[in-house]
């Protein structure tokens, strides 16, 4: 709708047309082309106005139907300016040029009457290259005069050819503003059309449809004809003939740009002569031959269509359920829409849209394809990060429930201290711990509630506040009888300073909880004589502290157990630090630190 995809459609345009088979020369066109070689054999450059006039002469002895000079003449070239009036005096069947569109417009020869007499412009789009040709435009000097309208060089000498086979021409039936000849109307190219958006509409333009072949007209130069050479083969060549006279060579200037034909003399470049010749013999070659003029559809039309090719990925991505076959298949598409393209043009004359259904047909699916991985990928990595908290949440409940339970009945056993009965009742909690582990695990398996099981078998809801939990857990790890060191405390301290919950996760929660737990069974494993515990949270400096103290013997070994990993785990996570020491007088610290706006999460 903005013009943005122009380039690109251009681009496919021009390889289209480029891909069409070859097609036979057109006899009907002779170019008489100045070439190099003609001006160094001239030995005059521009050639003189004498070496035109003899040239006009004796092509005229081979009895043309027309002569279009594409060379400009509003300025004498001596010697032979005024024998170059006297030929275009008596011959009627020869066609001069003028420049009419601004700047630097170029009156015609001033013996050339208005009816001999046709622009020879070429208009080029945005990108330098020719796809367009304005066969008629209002007089830009006199624009309010319709009686000033300006013809160009290929349609009057269109028009001479097909007087001369009794076909006559009009105004348009279903479009009014172009011209109709033998019920084929030219297609117009309107101000949005193809692949054009917002296109100068000052005239009567039509799409190039460029004649693919090597060698698509006659082309002779001027010493042949000058030099009485094969004048049998030129008569037979030129009679009954469109001429084109014009330059053939690079130092003229005389050359445009265009794509749209790969068997160019020079790559990417057609003299001006040429372009005339292509359009005559596109126009000659629609009434006659019924060879295709290039359309297009109408903005409903082409709307539609860009529609269709955007709901097909979304339709294949339904039908293939698989990234990479959803992908081969756009792909494949993609080729479907190029050839729908190609054969349109080709065989029917009509540019239909293909970069903007490209676009469309590679973002949904391409890009759907591309979405679908990532959330394919994203589910497959959040279950995988769901299996791995499963693990760890199951580890620490083994680890602080079941496992503290068989340790304590282990020791016994092995030193025979308590009775056979009390020992029974600590396997049988063992069980019972086991099979409640086991109910929680398919609980959790089966829902998306957020808990949390201590190894006192206690379930905490982590919906609930920060320090609720943490006087839970507390309460409940103490309460534990499978922890001898926790008989010899004599004072339970304990502080828990609000934290908003909006600074934590419950994921944070989870860590937080058991970084508490674990530091508390800590204490009833391995702090032998303490008799005083101390667990706080408290802010200090913007940080909050969680530590737990106690004045029991003190670290004995160095070594990191999985718990003190799994507190390290949940600092890193937290953005905070962990540390656990002993206390110089007597006793363990172990304190978790971290700032709880860094986890902020909106």
């Amino acid at each position: 709708m903005t013009g943005g995809l122009q380039p690109l459609e251009w681009m496919f345009f021009d390889t289209m047309l480029r891909l069409r088979p070859q097609e036979k020369l057109d006899e009907r066109i002779v170019i008489v082309g100045i070439d190099e070689k003609d001006i160094q054999w001239v030995g005059q450059y521009p050639v003189p106005d004498e070496k035109i006039a003899e040239l006009l002469t004796k092509l005229e002895t081979y009895q043309p139907l027309a002569i279009g000079l594409d060379i400009f003449k509003n300025v004498p070239v001596e010697p032979g300016a005024e024998q170059l009036a006297r030929v275009f005096q008596k011959n009627t069947n020869i066609i001069g040029i003028e420049k009419v569109l601004r700047p630097g417009e170029i009156p015609p020869h001033r013996n050339l009457p208005p009816e001999q007499v046709g622009f020879g412009d070429l208009v080029h789009d945005n990108d330098i290259k020719n796809r367009r040709y304005l066969l008629y435009t209002t007089n830009p000097a006199n624009p309010k005069n319709e009686k000033e309208d300006k013809y160009s060089l290929a349609l009057r000498l269109v028009s001479t050819y097909l007087d001369a086979k009794g076909i006559n021409g009009g105004a348009g039936k279903n479009d009014p503003n172009t011209i109709m000849i033998n019920q084929v109307e030219l297609p117009r190219i309107t101000k949005n059309f193809g692949g054009y958006v917002n296109v100068k509409n000052d005239g009567l333009y039509i799409l190039m449809n460029f004649r693919n072949n090597s060698q698509p007209f006659h082309v002779v130069s001027l010493r042949n004809i000058l030099n009485d050479k094969n004048d049998e083969v030129n008569q037979k060549l030129l009679r009954g003939r469109l001429v084109l006279i014009g330059n053939r060579n690079m130092s003229a200037g005389d050359i445009f740009y265009t794509n749209g034909v790969h068997t160019l003399e020079l790559k990417g470049v057609i003299y001006g002569v040429d372009y005339h010749a292509h359009v005559i013999s596109q126009i000659i070659s629609t009434v006659i031959d019924g060879r295709p003029m290039l359309g297009s559809w109408g903005d409903i039309e082409e709307y539609t269509w860009i529609v269709i090719w955007g709901f097909l990925p979304i339709i294949i991505g339904r039908l293939t359920q698989s990234v990479r076959r959803n992908v081969l298949s756009v792909g494949v598409a993609g080729v479907c829409l190029f050839s729908c393209g190609y054969i349109m043009l080709w065989q029917w004359g009509i540019w239909i849209p293909v970069a903007p259904s490209l676009l469309v047909l590679a973002v949904n699916g391409v890009g759907l394809s591309a979405f679908a991985f990532y959330q394919h990928d994203k589910f497959l990595r959040s279950q995988i990060n769901e299996r791995q908290n499963t693990i760890q949440n199951t580890f620490h409940v083994i680890h602080n429930g079941p496992l503290q339970t068989l340790g304590y009945g282990l020791k016994h056993m092995r030193s025979k201290d308590i009775p056979y009965e009390q020992l029974l009742a600590q396997f049988e909690k063992l069980d019972k711990e086991i099979r409640e582990l086991g109910d929680l695990l398919k609980l959790q398996a089966l829902t998306e509630e957020e808990t949390l099981r201590l190894g006192s078998g206690l379930i905490l809801e982590l919906s609930r506040p920060l320090h609720d939990l943490l006087y839970e857990v507390y309460s409940s790890t103490l309460e534990r009888d499978s922890f001898e060191n926790f008989k010899t405390l004599k004072v339970k301290v304990r502080n828990f300073e609000p934290i908003d919950d909006k600074y934590v996760s419950m994921e944070d929660k989870r860590g937080i909880c058991l970084f508490l737990e674990e530091a508390l069974c800590n204490i009833g494993k391995h702090a032998q004589g303490a008799k005083r515990v101390q667990a706080s949270g408290m802010y200090a400096e913007s940080k909050y502290k969680l530590s737990v103290k106690d004045n029991g013997c003190g670290i004995k070994s160095k070594l990191e157990n999985k718990g003190t990993r799994h507190c390290q785990a949940v600092a890193k996570k937290l953005g905070g630090e962990f540390r656990r020491e002993s206390i110089s007088s007597r006793g363990t610290i172990c304190e978790l630190t971290w700032i709880p706006t860094k986890n902020f999460r909106f």
